[in-house]
């Protein structure tokens, strides 16, 4: 009778070979998601920019959605005016932070958060540093305006919706490395390592 049990250096083995399957592919959807969102928002910009004058208020959805060209020397709802730096400095600890945890990352749910939130930093910082006035103090270029609420862009929403995921990720107690709180992580995938991509 052929003996399938599984020795503990076995199943070490295993789990180590999943955990890096896992975090490869956490890796290269945060990577991807980064690339379209920084893509996505650049592009828009650069159509509101050479499409719109500054202060041009388009009618799109009316009176839902408007596009409404503007530029923001602070952050949401024009807060910090007057220190633009301060926000290029954040925006560029941010972006490095993400990248240099990255490859810790075996949550695929964990991976599209930062991505997300990545992506978003760098287009915003991407103004901030090549706009006027000035390398740093850059404005932001915001256009979607919805009722009674503030002016942003594409990047500004993928970095909230990141956020929020990472809010939701958090409440459900899935840890960025793809471990559940509160459950041993040799307990959650046993011995034959069981894929953690949540």
């Amino acid at each position: 009778m052929e003996n399938s049990s599984v020795t503990p250096s076995q199943g070490r083995a295993r789990s180590s070979s999943g955990h890096r399957r896992v975090s490869g592919r956490a890796i290269a959807l945060l990577a991807a998601l980064a690339v379209v969102a920084y893509a996505f928002d650049q592009l828009t910009k650069l159509w509101v920019t050479s499409a719109m004058a500054e202060g041009e208020r388009i009618a799109v959805l009316p009176p839902l959605l408007h596009w409404y060209y503007i530029r923001n020397s602070g952050a949401a709802f024009s807060i910090g005016e007057n220190v633009t730096w301060v926000f290029s400095i954040i925006m560029t600890v941010v972006s490095v932070a993400i990248i240099l945890y990255a490859r810790r990352v075996r949550s695929l749910g964990w991976a599209a958060a930062l991505g997300l939130v990545l992506g978003g930093a760098l287009g915003n910082l991407t103004d901030r540093l090549f706009r006027e006035p000035s390398f740093g103090m850059g404005h932001v270029v915001d256009f979607i305006q919805l009722p009674n609420f503030a002016i942003f862009n594409v990047a500004d929403s993928c970095v909230v919706t990141g956020v929020a995921l990472i809010c939701l990720l958090t409440l459900l107690g899935i840890g960025a490395d793809g471990s559940r709180h509160g459950k041993s992580r040799s307990a959650e995938h046993g011995a034959a390592g069981e894929d953690p991509g949540v």
